[in-house]
């Protein structure tokens, strides 16, 4: 017995030596550094913010192989016109989510047409050609394909929107106004074919970047209001006699403060969600962009699009939803080994934060799959650490928006929700700092907060795994535990394209299974251990507050 009792024992330790060892023997740790001692304060009376339940969702483009941005050329066959469907590594990672929202849509789908009956020319595929908007000619989108896309999601259990081409029937002009109404035939023929086939469509988006000075082309509020009224009225149509229909989705552009309330206000009662564009790291071939992913005034300014366009929808009449379209960070396809790489997820990651605070119903990263920002990588389809971040993220982060309190003076970035699997809290806390780590202990209040959490900085030039060590000590059992899910880059590389958790390789197996998202169990009455450049979630179910208990 006693044998046994011993052998038990060690494996305990052995268990606890592994995992809580992980974040010292990191290679990211330097010899020495700060110590951060901070609390956050979590306000656990009422909710801030709701999202939608499947708030996570990514996007699939329209560019053909040939699209090239800066001499490099990274989208291979990732268009929703060649992609594999039937690649299983694919397919199951659609399904980890159950489900995850998909928009489909891109710059290339206002010149798209869709093979119908009433369409006499060919249905090609788009085809390089410089001198045309865009850079490409017209492209066709052919039923066969549709009808594979559509078997595809339903068989991954995908909740799908489809954006549609806006720029249709309409004259470019010289100073890339677009001229007259849209010519919705051809999407109306799409949307007859679509529910004659029984293919369900979540939303039906109109046009994609043309809103305020637009991309390329933009067409004024007032004509798009117009537009998006006429596709209401298609919809009510071809969906009369059902319990559910689509929603209607636009402009799906770059916030501008001034044309979107022109739009929103003409559009009170035909608009269900409001959709705006990402990109605010700037271009792709930007070589500061890691510098401003790490700079916590750089991540504040982009609260902006979501506050203003809070605002102007709480003052408007109408009952439309905000939500990010697209977001690929840095535009012209993003930047290898930066968008598509560890260091991505303290910005990704930082945005969704945002974006729910403000009351985001969903956030849409570009992309699934294609350019240097897919979630999974455009050749292999195995996960880029992006995905991993949007799939923990979608598991453990609920609807209910909690207010965080913590000291602005730091790399520390906290977001809080009611948990998505229990009525306890969840907790993302993003470190941006390189040689700092952070104590983070957590205070959850049932009355309002009146002031900041303060964390006060010392310096401490011990040797990291003696100190790591005293840390592990002071994790004393209470008989309640939280679940904490550590995220690291590979040997401590920003560029890395590989994501550790807890210290463990996350990697497609030879079977192409992909690995379990486990965490590591703690005592809530010790401090978070948040190491250099990590992102930790930390589920805490026994704190049932009263803005959780209501979910």
């Amino acid at each position: 017995m006693c044998c046994v009792f011993l052998l038990s024992f060690l494996c305990f330790w052995l268990f606890w030596a592994g995992h809580s060892s992980f974040i010292a023997d990191s290679p990211s740790r330097t010899a020495s550094g700060n110590v951060i001692e901070g609390t956050v304060f979590i306000n656990g009376t009422v909710a801030i913010a709701k999202t939608d339940d499947n708030f996570i969702c990514a996007t699939l483009d329209w560019w053909p192989p040939d699209k090239c941005d800066y001499g490099t050329c990274s989208w291979g066959r990732a268009s929703l016109l060649n992609l594999d469907l039937g690649n299983p590594i694919l397919l199951k990672a659609v399904k980890a989510f159950s489900p995850l929202k998909i928009r489909m849509g891109g710059t290339l789908q206002d010149k798209a047409v869709y093979e119908s009956k009433g369409i006499d020319e060919p249905c090609t595929p788009f085809v390089k050609n410089n001198s045309e908007l865009f850079g490409f000619s017209e492209g066709c989108l052919t039923m066969r394909r549709w009808d594979e896309l559509n078997i595809f999601f339903r068989r991954a259990g995908a909740v799908v929107t489809f954006g549609l081409n806006a720029l249709r029937g309409r004259i470019i002009q010289s100073d890339g106004s677009a001229r007259g109404a849209w010519d919705s035939s051809n999407a109306e023929s799409l949307m007859r074919y679509t529910v004659n086939k029984g293919y369900k469509i979540y939303g039906w988006e109109l046009g994609n970047e043309l809103s305020g000075n637009g991309v390329g082309a933009r067409i004024g509020a007032d004509q798009y209001a117009s537009d998006v009224d006429r596709l209401q009225s298609i919809v009510q149509n071809i969906y009369k006699g059902f319990k559910i229909k689509p929603l209607i989705i636009a402009p799906g552009g770059f916030f501008d403060a001034n044309w979107f309330k022109e739009f929103i206000d003409k559009t009170p009662n035909s608009l269900q969600v409001v959709t705006h564009h990402i990109y605010n790291l700037g271009p792709g071939v930007d070589d500061r962009l890691i510098d401003k992913i790490l700079d916590p005034s750089f991540l504040n300014s982009g609260s902006e699009p979501f506050s203003s366009l809070q605002s102007i929808l709480r003052s408007s009449a109408t009952s439309a939803v905000a939500w990010v379209g697209e977001a690929g960070g840095a535009y012209n396809s993003g930047h290898n080994l930066v968008t598509n790489a560890f260091v991505f997820s303290f910005w990704y990651l930082d945005q969704l934060g945002m974006a729910s605070i403000y009351g985001t119903k969903t956030y849409c990263r570009q992309t699934l799959i294609g350019g240097n920002y897919g979630l999974l990588n455009t050749n292999t389809f195995v996960p880029n650490p992006g995905y991993y971040s949007a799939l923990l993220w979608h598991r453990l982060m609920g609807s209910t928006v909690l207010s965080t309190s913590l000291s602005e003076t730091t790399k520390i970035r906290a977001y809080a929700h009611c948990s998505k699997q229990s009525q306890g809290t969840t907790l993302l806390l993003i470190n941006l700092d390189g040689n700092t780590t952070a104590r983070v202990r957590v205070t959850i209040s049932r009355e309002n907060l009146a002031g900041n959490g303060a964390l006060v900085v010392q310096q401490e030039q011990q040797n990291q795994r003696k100190r790591f060590a005293k840390i592990s000590q002071d994790t004393k059992t209470n008989g309640k535990m939280r679940e904490e899910y550590h995220l690291t880059a590979r040997d401590g590389d920003l560029h890395s394209q590989t994501m550790l958790l807890n210290g463990e390789i996350l990697a497609v197996n030879s079977s192409e299974d992909f690995p379990p998202l486990e965490p590591i169990y703690v005592s809530e009455t010790a401090p978070i251990i948040v190491a250099p450049f990590s992102i930790v979630f930390a589920e805490i179910p026994s704190s049932v507050l009263p803005a959780c208990a209501q979910v």
